[in-house]
C-alpha cells in the first residue's frame, strides 16, 4: 500500500484499483504537488469542511464519480450540490468499502460547512489493504486520542498535523503521538502558511527519542510504501 502526500493535509492511499484521496485541498494550495484536475479518486473522505480541507471535493467528485465520505452536514450540501456518491455518517459511523473501511472519530477543532453551517470535525481510521491509517484531522490534543487508537488499533500510520495556531503544534504532537502510538508517524499541516511554520526535523527528533514511533517527512509529491 502506498501513501502520497499531496501537500498541507491531503493524502491519496492506493491499494490495489482504489486509490482514496483525503482532504482534497489542491486549488490555491501553495504546497500542493499536483492539480485538481490529475487526480483520478475512487473515493474521497474529508475530516471536516473548512476550505483548506473541503478543497476541491465537489470537482474532483463530478469528474471523477469518486465515492464520498463525509459528515452528515457536508454530505448533504455535496448531494445538493449535484455531487451523486454520497454517504453521511456521524461520529463514531463506519462506512465499508470493497478495499476495507472508514470511521469517523472525534477532533477537537471547528468546522463549517461551504454554505456556512456549523458542524463537528472527525479523524479518519481508515482500514485498507490490512493496514489501519489514522488521519488525526485538524486537532488539538486531547486525551481520548489514545482510545481512539486503542479501539481502531494497531495503527500502522498515524497522519498528524503538527504545525500550531489552527491545530495542535509540535509540542502537542509529540504527546499526540505518544498516545497513539503508531509504528510510523507521517506529519502534516505545516509550512502551508506563515502562521503555521515549524521545525519538522525537531518534531522527528523528539518523537524519536520519547516513543517506538518513526517519523517519515514527506515533502509535497512524495510517497510512503508499506
Amino acid at each position: 500500500m502506498e501513501i502520497r502526500f499531496l501537500g498541507h493535509a491531503c493524502f491519496e492511499l492506493t491499494e490495489g484499483d482504489a486509490r482514496v484521496l483525503i482532504d482534497p485541498f489542491l486549488t490555491g494550495n501553495p504546497q500542493a504537488a499536483v492539480s485538481a484536475d490529475e487526480v483520478e479518486p475512487t473515493h474521497i473522505l474529508l475530516t471536516h469542511g473548512h476550505g483548506d480541507h473541503h478543497g476541491d471535493t465537489e470537482p474532483i467528485a463530478k469528474r471523477t464519480g469518486a465515492a464520498v465520505v463525509a459528515i452528515k452536514e457536508i454530505a448533504e450540501e455535496l448531494s445538493e450540490a449535484g455531487v451523486e456518491n454520497v454517504t453521511d455518517p456521524n461520529l463514531g459511523g463506519t462506512v465499508t468499502f470493497d478495499w476495507g473501511r472508514v470511521k469517523l472519530v472525534p477532533a477537537w477543532h471547528t468546522s463549517m460547512t461551504p454554505g456556512g453551517v456549523a458542524n463537528v470535525p472527525a479523524g479518519l481510521l481508515v482500514h485498507i489493504g490490512g493496514r489501519t491509517i489514522y488521519h488525526l484531522g485538524d486537532t488539538a490534543l486531547f486525551s481520548d486520542l489514545k482510545l481512539i487508537a486503542d479501539r481502531g488499533g494497531p495503527i500502522d500510520v498515524a497522519l498528524m498535523c503538527i504545525g500550531g495556531h489552527y491545530t495542535m503544534d509540535r509540542f502537542d504532537a509529540v504527546v499526540a503521538a505518544e498516545l497513539v502510538g503508531a509504528a510510523t508517524v507521517v506529519p502534516c499541516h505545516y509550512d502551508t502558511l506563515p502562521p503555521i511554520e515549524t521545525d519538522v526535523q525537531a518534531f522527528k527528533a523528539d518523537v524519536e527519542s520519547r516513543t517506538s514511533s518513526k517519523v517519515e517527512i514527506l515533502e509535497p509529491g512524495g510517497t510512503f510504501t508499506l
